[in-house]
């Protein structure tokens, strides 16, 4: 591309402030290996119900060498933008939430916006670990309100395997690969919600990257414990920056963190007449990836009608979180 037309690709995206932004597009890849509990069990010195009964979990997906944090998430985003019918030249901001890339630089996102043959879009990746896609989307929502893009490309993405060892089974049996991803456009009314979120930064040495060992350390059960009770008021501080009671909730997409805690948080939102993504059965722990693969998978079961109310809750290490309510597509 040439300067001129890199200068015309960029005006082309200002233009006046929008009512609001909403959900265009949905896509998602999973990688091809299938991890059964059997298999999962035999190098961290458990039984494989141990694992069920434990974290929910009776099969994840692991990546092949071909299957990069970049491939998968361009991927997931080719479908988003095909669900959408958008073309790849009109995407003005890519955004890839992940937490597992294996070098610094370069960045994901500019190697995805590539990969898509996106021109000239601007491109970042946003670490937040396994709230990360919650955080991009705010972003998104709030770049596309404010007019500084209109097309706006949310990417969760990870290949945790790299990551955690298959000896260690407070990690290994748990985490994950995989990718998902949502196109962000200008909406008449908000599709997105505004988001509620924070960091307990005092807790943030409860999941981590050992410096020793590049391997990742979780104390599951204090995790546990602070999930259950601290997540309470932001899940119901989203949903009044929506307007809505958790009564007229239809869906909520919790991180697919075990599936003891979803249970613990589905009770804690109180809405009755709402369906629970339970994605992590058979995904596992997707860290970023977790809550727009778990999304991708309830809207296409059929549960939801375009335009329900969804209830986005992603946390992690940091100890980070956030949530958001928005419609679904």
């Amino acid at each position: 591309m040439t300067e001129s037309e890199h200068r015309r690709t960029a005006v082309s995206a200002s233009g006046s402030p929008s009512a609001g932004a909403r959900i265009a597009g949905l896509g998602a890849y999973r990688p091809q290996t299938v991890v059964n509990n059997e298999q999962a069990a035999a190098g961290a010195g458990v039984g494989p119900e141990w694992i069920a009964r434990r974290v929910g979990i009776h099969e994840r997906r692991h990546a092949t060498e071909l299957e990069t944090v970049v491939y998968m998430a361009v991927e997931a985003a080719r479908e988003a933008l095909a669900a959408a019918g958008t073309d790849p030249h009109d995407v003005d901001v890519v955004i890839v939430a992940t937490c597992s890339l294996p070098t610094a630089m370069p960045n994901g996102a500019a190697q995805v916006a590539a990969g898509l043959g996106c021109r000239a879009a601007a491109g970042f990746d946003l670490n937040a670990a396994c709230a990360g896609f919650n955080h991009a989307l705010a972003v998104a929502d709030s770049l596309v309100r404010s007019a500084a893009a209109r097309n706006v490309l949310v990417v969760g993405a990870e290949r945790m395997t790299d990551w955690v060892s298959a000896h260690d089974r407070d990690t290994g049996p748990i985490f994950a690969d995989g990718a998902a991803a949502a196109l962000v456009v200008p909406a008449t009314r908000p599709g997105i919600f505004p988001v509620a979120w924070g960091t307990d930064g005092t807790r943030a040495d409860l999941i981590r990257i050992g410096t020793d060992t590049g391997r990742m350390k979780m104390a599951g059960r204090e995790v546990f414990a602070w999930a259950v009770t601290a997540l309470t008021p932001v899940i119901r501080a989203a949903c009044t920056r929506a307007g809505l009671e958790p009564s007229e909730l239809k869906g909520f997409v919790p991180h697919q963190a075990n599936l003891r805690i979803i249970k613990a948080l589905d009770a804690a939102v109180g809405a009755a007449g709402s369906v629970t993504a339970t994605d992590v059965t058979h995904a596992g722990n997707t860290c970023g990836a977790s809550v727009p693969l778990a999304l991708y998978a309830l809207h296409h079961s059929g549960r939801l009608a375009a335009g329900d109310p969804v209830l986005l809750l992603g946390f992690g290490a940091g100890l980070s979180y956030a949530a958001q309510v928005v419609l679904s597509p």
